[in-house]
């Protein structure tokens, strides 16, 4: 295989200056919300208290500040080696990978400062898309398993029948003895320190499942790509993060998760055959092992453990993704409320979040119903514009926590700058595709099979530049989607 340079990337501590920076911006915030409670309970003539509403809506984002206490686990020497003894298998599921990032994955996996010890490659029916004839990863395949045997690594690589993902996984994992599994996208790229750093939460006996931190490989394709790296955040380094310091993590990304192997191995035969409404259920894996998880101790985050990760580059193939996670969030929401503990953080914070997300639309409605407040509406709008800046200036403060050997300091103070434009995004877009989302989760089922590669890195571009130019090819649009033809990934 290619023994050009994979990208890295570590996690830094947050200095004096993004910490000053918070600090400031929280006041900026504080200063918002203050003239916003004055502006909304200025009016003798109103129905309705939206100072009251305003300031339950600020408790909801309660994650927002419990996120910058999340701090990567740390070991003794002691318990150092007792995780180098552990048998780690990383399962790669392929399904109409480019080549070219399947090889990189694949490397990246190998060339892993903490070595593995197996690792279980299934392709899962991939087919050429122009004539119905298997995809030729023959190549790949014969480079790989000889560099594998070559590092002392036992490495598997199986065809099957396009099924899905679950099935992929299951196929090896299901009798796999390891103590831990990885699961990893084939679209991804993991730090060489990424499983390493991945296993030492399970120094504590209680930890059953560890997420690792997703960071954009393709952010300099295009604007959209450059959006996707500060929408990540609030999720991976904000709700996920303030939900690690309770330790009560819902959603690991299936891009690069750790579970014990007892936990997967338990889930055999139900894991690869849920079913919603009478449906299969292919979608939403990673958050299917994270509930396995929660169910049977804590579940935790480990932003040290770093992996790039391929995103979509145009909007038909975004949209198309947007709706199957939301979808697919819909349902295991559905679940935590019918099985998580009434009185525990999984089920409340499916509530508050539920809450945040009808004042979202309340308060507008309020606004234009209520005579009072629609006198004042441009000094309740100018308040709103200044606190909503200030957060999503806060939430993206956390791209400066990881340090890219494929990026500069600079790029992402540009990056930084784009802040209110994804929260913008957030907002106006994404907000009436989650709604569309919710009363659509029905149509879960008809998650197809992607029929062309989505996403790949250019051929002309250099390998230890991976996250340069890239280019996607057959991307579907999200309603094309829809209507797949093959229910299974």
């Amino acid at each position: 295989m290619q023994r050009s340079s994979l990208p890295t990337a570590d996690c830094a501590h947050p200095g004096v200056a993004i910490i000053c920076g918070t600090l400031a911006l929280l006041g900026f915030a504080c200063w918002g919300a203050a003239h916003l409670v004055n502006a909304a309970t200025a009016h003798a003539g109103g129905s309705v208290n939206l100072g009251m509403v305003w300031l339950v809506c600020f408790l909801l984002l309660w994650w927002v500040p419990l996120a910058w206490f999340d701090r990567p686990a740390r070991v003794k020497a002691t318990e150092r080696e007792a995780l180098d003894r552990l048998t780690v298998t990383v399962q790669v599921p392929v399904y109409n990978e480019d080549p070219r990032i399947l090889r990189m994955c694949l490397r990246s996996v190998l060339e892993q400062s903490r070595p593995v010890q197996r690792v279980r490659v299934v392709d899962d029916g991939s087919a050429d898309p122009a004539t119905g004839e298997p995809m030729d990863y023959s190549r790949v395949r014969d480079e790989f398993l000889a560099q594998a045997a070559e590092s002392g690594v036992k490495a598997t690589w199986d065809r099957t029948a396009n099924r899905g993902k679950r099935f992929a996984q299951m196929h090896v994992l299901a009798d796999d003895p390891a103590d831990v599994f990885v699961t990893l996208d084939s679209d991804s790229i993991m730090d060489r320190n990424a499983v390493r750093e991945g296993l030492h939460p399970f120094a504590d006996p209680a930890v059953c499942s560890v997420a690792g931190h997703v960071i954009v490989l393709n952010s300099r394709a295009t604007l959209l790509t450059r959006l996707t790296c500060l929408l990540y955040l609030p999720f991976t380094r904000g709700l996920r993060s303030a939900q690690s310091v309770l330790r009560r993590v819902t959603i690991n990304s299936g891009t690069l998760a750790f579970y014990r192997g007892e936990t997967v191995r338990a889930a055999a035969g139900a894991y690869e055959n849920e079913h919603f409404w009478g449906r299969p259920m292919q979608m939403n894996d990673d958050s299917m092992l994270t509930f396995y998880a929660l169910l049977r101790g804590d579940t935790v985050h480990q932003p040290s453990s770093l992996v790039f990760t391929l995103v979509p580059e145009r909007l038909g193939h975004y949209f198309g993704q947007q709706l199957r996670w939301m979808r697919g969030t819909t349902v295991r929401h559905l679940w935590w409320l019918r099985y998580m503990p009434l009185a525990g953080v999984v089920f409340w914070g499916t509530v508050t979040e539920y809450l945040h997300l009808l004042l979202g639309f309340v308060i507008p409605v309020v606004i234009l119903l209520d005579p009072a407040l629609r006198e004042q509406w441009r000094d309740i709008a100018l308040a709103g514009l200044v606190i909503g800046t200030a957060i999503n200036y806060i939430m993206a403060l956390r791209i400066f926590t990881v340090r890219r050997s494929d990026e500069s300091t600079a790029y992402h103070v540009l990056l930084y700058l784009l802040a209110p434009v994804a929260g913008a995004w957030r907002l106006i877009v994404l907000r009436p595709v989650y709604l569309y989302a919710m009363l659509t989760c029905r149509r879960i089922v008809q998650w197809g099979t992607r029929e062309s590669i989505d996403v790949c890195v250019a051929p002309d571009a250099p390998a230890s530049d991976p996250a340069g130019p890239s280019r996607g090819r057959g991307r579907r649009g999200p309603e094309e989607d829809e209507v797949s033809r093959s229910p299974t990934r």
